[in-house]
């Protein structure tokens, strides 16, 4: 198939008319009449993504996460982005990205079905009544040190960090994948229990505590990274004869 007509697939089920309007999703790097016969999915585009790609013969790589954000002033191997896009074309591979008009029309509900969410609702819409985020009823009401082992276990994460008294009970709650900090206004509005969440540092995560707001931080790869075999199995339903591997799931740090 032409890159264009992966692109189209994408695009027809993942418009980019939901993403953020600070997002760049789309076409990163590469041609569009391009001949793909196989494609590599990961979260990001790293070194290591771009090697195992070349090494699985991928003409393509569709990340979650985008390769370029702002303006780009030259492509060298001075800085980290233009070694990415010269490894890619060096490579002969393209690079499209899907980020947040996934987020909306894709992961969040993903993600709240994983955990067993109930009755969900969007969290914050961002076009149509869709958007980032879902709040729902846990299967069963439990204390916050049960539902962080809930989310470690069908995230299959080595571990979570929460905010809050472990015997509080919670029911309602609300879920962000990825970086919550900014979601914290509105999980609070919709009366969640708890946010289940990344990346929040640590004075949010107090203040939001003494807020009566506790969080149980998943990491950002710890939720998103469901993205790669969702994906992985759409692409083998939507583009026959395209053969396509997802990188392996690694927490992208381990702790001691």
């Amino acid at each position: 198939m032409r890159l264009q007509e992966i692109i189209e697939k994408i695009e027809e089920r993942y418009p980019r008319a939901y993403a953020c309007d600070w997002d760049n999703t789309g076409l990163q790097v590469g041609d569009r009449e391009q001949k793909i016969s196989r494609v590599y999915v990961a979260l990001d585009a790293t070194e290591e993504t771009i090697q195992a790609g070349g090494a699985f013969g991928a003409q393509l790589l569709l990340t979650h996460h985008p390769l370029l954000f702002g303006s780009i002033k030259g492509v060298t191997m001075d800085t980290l982005s233009g070694r990415r896009v010269i490894a890619l074309l060096s490579k002969g591979m393209s690079c499209y990205s899907m980020h947040t008009n996934y987020d909306v029309l894709g992961l969040a509900q993903l993600a709240a079905d994983r955990l067993g969410l109930e009755e969900t609702r969007v969290l914050e819409e961002v076009l149509d009544g869709e958007g980032i985020g879902r709040v729902g009823r846990l299967p069963r009401a439990m204390s916050l040190e049960d539902c962080a082992r809930l989310v470690k276990e069908r995230f299959h994460l080595p571990n979570v960090k929460i905010f809050g008294e472990p015997g509080t009970q919670v029911s309602l709650a609300a879920l962000s994948p990825g970086a919550g900090k900014s979601m914290t206004g509105a999980a609070l509005s919709s009366g969640a229990e708890v946010l289940i969440t990344g990346d929040i540092d640590h004075h949010t995560g107090i203040d939001m505590w003494d807020m009566g707001l506790p969080i149980i931080d998943a990491g950002h790869y710890g939720i998103e990274h469901i993205y790669i075999e969702d994906i992985r199995c759409f692409l083998e339903k939507k583009c026959p004869g395209v053969e396509v591997l997802g990188a392996s799931v690694r927490q992208p740090f381990w702790v001691i």
